[in-house]
């Protein structure tokens, strides 16, 4: 009996060709490596912004430490200018008292309440005013916590009165009054200018900070799809490369069976010439041929 080699049933078959397969296999090995790629760039961009917007944060947080302090120096050199243009002014009132009465602008009278005038009319004698505090008592408070300055030198010779003197005194005291003046304008102007560039650089770092955390919140969603995008090209490749081993092992089985028929041929085709003489042989007989001519027949292909 001739032996034949038999496929099983359950072989698996190719589902494409194998250059088809294998240009999908390439392919899909491309979007895996370019999505890595893809995902360490977001990845590596979401950690420049968070370091970018903790900088920032620093940054602010840093101006507004210095705005603070800049600005309780303006206010404590600006309460400092106005208590010395004070002192200026009551000098130069007290000045003008002896020197230009003209110019001498009293101090307002003490009001009285309602139990100190009835008190008054009565012929009643009111408390003593208590005298301003301050410095000199002259009530301005303002420098009077600072570093008092060294007393002045002691004077020579006789005091004479001058208007030539006083002039000058008064002048200089409005030259210093009318510099401290212009300092506090300038300090005024510089303090309005910091402020508003505070405010402006504010202004700038939150609308960045937006814009960053806005990207940020962009980005995390790319990485995500990216991700997602990744494991699902992996699943594919795994899948694909399943299907390419599985066409490879057909392939081999569909080599082996045609190496086989072809180097079992020849046997195959004596062997399907014999079967047919036989067939003519048996059909000679059932048609009343002579027995012997069979058997010579017979001897004779067994010879050969």
């Amino acid at each position: 009996m001739t032996k034949k080699r038999i496929v099983k049933k359950n072989s698996i078959l190719p589902k494409t060709n194998k250059k088809t397969l294998d240009r999908s296999i390439a392919n899909l090995e491309t979007l895996i490596e370019n999505t890595k790629s893809a995902i360490a760039t977001l990845t590596e961009e979401i950690s420049t912004l968070e370091n970018g917007i903790k900088d920032l944060d620093n940054l602010v947080a840093e101006a507004t430490t210095a705005r603070k302090e800049a600005h309780a120096t303006y206010v404590e050199e600006l309460n400092a200018n106005k208590g010395a243009n004070e002192l200026l002014a009551i000098a130069k009132n007290r000045l003008n008292k002896f020197y230009n009465p003209k110019l001498y602008k009293a101090p307002p009278k003490r009001e009285l309440s309602e139990e100190q005038r009835i008190s008054s009319n009565l012929g009643g004698t009111l408390a003593p005013t208590a005298p301003p505090g301050g410095i000199a008592g002259t009530g301005v408070t303002a420098l009077a916590q600072r570093e008092r300055p060294a007393p002045a030198p002691e004077m020579y010779g006789a005091y004479k009165k001058s208007n030539e003197e006083s002039t000058g005194v008064i002048a200089m005291i409005d030259l210093l009054k009318a510099d401290l003046e212009k300092e506090m304008q300038e300090s005024e102007v510089e303090e309005k200018h910091d402020q508003s560039e505070y405010e402006q650089m504010v202004s700038d770092s939150a609308e960045k900070r937006a814009q960053d955390s806005k990207s940020i919140s962009h980005k995390q969603g790319a990485n995500a799809d990216a991700e997602a995008a990744l494991v699902g090209a992996e699943g594919d490749h795994k899948d694909a490369m399943k299907s390419s081993m599985a066409n490879a092992e057909y392939i081999h089985n569909l080599h082996q069976e045609c190496d086989w028929l072809i180097s079992n041929f020849d046997v195959r085709k004596e062997a399907r010439a014999g079967e047919v003489e036989s067939l003519k042989n048996a059909k000679a007989v059932l048609s009343g041929a002579d027995y012997s001519l069979l058997e010579v027949n017979s001897l004779n292909r067994l010879r050969r």
